[in-house]
């Protein structure tokens, strides 16, 4: 069933999710082929830890990060991707998967919108792997995408928010 507006869930950013957030950034630095130069390790690292929240109520039990996924939740290897934003996620949004990271071993894609200011994360749902790649559309760096404007900037692979399924489904 498509993801609506009314699936995607809309968490507060505490002080204690930014702290630790922040450290593993720190700590991270700047990986080979990052789009953001490392930018987006914050962001990255706040959608990892508000979706450990929502699924297990801790922002560290089961936190388990390597490059192939960042969460072990129910067996299942997830894998966190975020995107910063400076505005409520719509669900003809894309998500994007670079082609870098299609090799992961992981079994669920989990997609996360972390607001410009740090206030707000949205978890937007979620896709296993195979059913990711099968619904993905593939856009190569350079070109713009003609449904939103957005110039590419690495070959990437996106599907719309709709299209996910709704973070209550990963709970259950």
């Amino acid at each position: 069933m498509p993801v609506s507006k009314a699936d995607i869930v809309e968490m507060g950013i505490t002080t204690s999710i930014l702290t630790a957030a922040h450290k593993k950034a720190m700590a991270m630095g700047t990986l080979r082929n990052s789009i953001t130069r490392g930018q987006g390790n914050l962001a990255g690292f706040v959608g990892e830890h508000i979706a450990l929240k929502y699924l297990t109520g801790s922002i560290q039990a089961g936190l388990d990060n390597s490059y192939d996924y960042d969460i072990i939740y129910e067996e299942l290897k997830i894998d966190v991707k975020t995107k910063r934003t400076g505005y409520q996620p719509l669900t003809h949004y894309d998500c994007s998967i670079s082609d870098h990271n299609t090799k992961q071993d992981c079994d669920v894609y989990l997609f996360t919108r972390v607001k410009n200011d740090y206030s707000v994360c949205w978890l937007l749902g979620w896709l296993d792997k195979q059913e990711y790649f099968d619904l993905a559309d593939f856009k190569e760096k350079g070109t713009v995408d003609v449904a939103n404007g957005w110039q590419v900037a690495s070959d990437c692979w996106n599907v719309s928010i709709e299209d996910l399924n709704a973070m209550k489904d990963l709970r259950e």
